[in-house]
């Protein structure tokens, strides 16, 4: 895969860039139509053009196959060495990416006129249609206590309509196990790809470590986006109150001023903890606000692959360290 932003960007610079307010977009009821919003309306010519020609850029050689298309020898090379070689293109080059995606019950909290599953089946879909933009192979994986929906990445006719009807299911499940899906993508891809979590991370931050480790020690790319509203971020409260739990259905009496100081302790302490893993793993970690512009991730998405491609050798060293902390795991139990 190759994200790449426009001649006049830089990575270490604010890209140009919409603004995409998520109000707006959110009126928009077709889950495709507001993914090709994001993308076309706000990230024009951000990646490299997916049509094959003269905008699909040589990367290297190799050996001719029987069934490879013969427009791509190399008769040059063939008059020195004798031998078949095809010039291997960047659009050969794709990934297997996959969203996995928090359906549970905590995600339908919101204080906007829309939730945070709102918010992150709109990032997914988002994600999707600029995947398969990149000729990337785009699969899905939503989950709640369980693993609800799994399809594979592929790259063909009608996939992406098949993974935005995933996205659009109601939710169902109460609870967050977030050990069973990172543990399933694990295990059926095979080859390195880019795997990114979306969810609200309420789960205890050492299952999360142990399973971030496993993919990282495997090779895979790992991007997380944290799906926060912004009552979660700053609590606010104005009464003494009795609350709900979304998820257990627990049912608990809460006074502002005690809770307040409880809340934004626990909540700066789990931020922390989530952020020292993703570090210590090269796990890139972005916290989004539903009250945030929708482009902000791709824009993460884009300046984190840049990263990666010049820092590939120090990818390494971080996946043996995962490899390390995984059988530093294992062996403690």
């Amino acid at each position: 895969m190759t994200l790449i932003p426009s001649p006049q960007s830089d990575a270490s610079t604010p890209m140009q860039r919409g603004s995409i307010d998520p109000s707006a977009v959110m009126r928009i009821k077709n889950l495709q139509l507001r993914a090709k919003t994001i993308v076309e309306g706000f990230f024009n010519g951000l990646h490299r053009s997916p049509l094959h020609g003269s905008s699909v850029e040589f990367t290297e050689y190799r050996p001719y196959s029987v069934g490879d298309d013969l427009r791509g020898l190399d008769w040059k090379r063939f008059a020195r060495s004798d031998r078949y070689f095809i010039k291997k293109f960047e659009d050969e080059t794709s990934r297997r990416c996959y969203l996995v995606v928090d359906q549970s019950q905590s995600m339908g909290f919101g204080s906007l006129e829309y939730s945070k599953i709102d918010y992150a089946r709109t990032l997914a879909a988002t994600f999707a249609y600029f995947l398969t933009l990149q000729r990337d192979s785009v699969g899905v994986l939503t989950f709640d206590e369980q693993v609800a929906d799994y399809i594979p990445a592929r790259r063909r006719p009608g996939h992406l309509h098949q993974l935005l009807g995933v996205l659009s299911r109601p939710l169902s499940g109460k609870g967050t196990d977030i050990d069973a899906p990172l543990k399933q993508i694990a295990s059926l891809v095979g080859r390195r790809g880019l795997v990114i979590l979306i969810s609200d991370l309420l789960t205890p931050v050492d299952t999360l470590r142990t399973n971030l480790a496993y993919l990282r020690s495997r090779g895979h790319e790992v991007g997380i986006l944290r799906i926060l509203d912004p009552s979660e971020v700053t609590f606010h409260l104005d009464a003494p109150s009795m609350v709900v739990d979304m998820e257990s259905g627990r049912e608990m009496y809460l006074d502002p001023d005690a809770a307040r100081d409880v809340y934004q302790r626990a909540f700066d302490e789990h931020k922390h903890q989530l952020q020292q893993v993703c570090d210590s793993l090269a796990v890139d970690l972005h916290m989004m606000v539903t009250d945030q512009p929708l482009d902000d991730s791709l824009f993460h998405l884009v300046q984190s692959q840049q990263r990666r491609t010049r820092g590939t050798a120090r990818s390494g060293m971080l996946a043996r360290s995962a490899r390390g902390a995984v059988n530093s795991e294992r062996g403690g139990k």
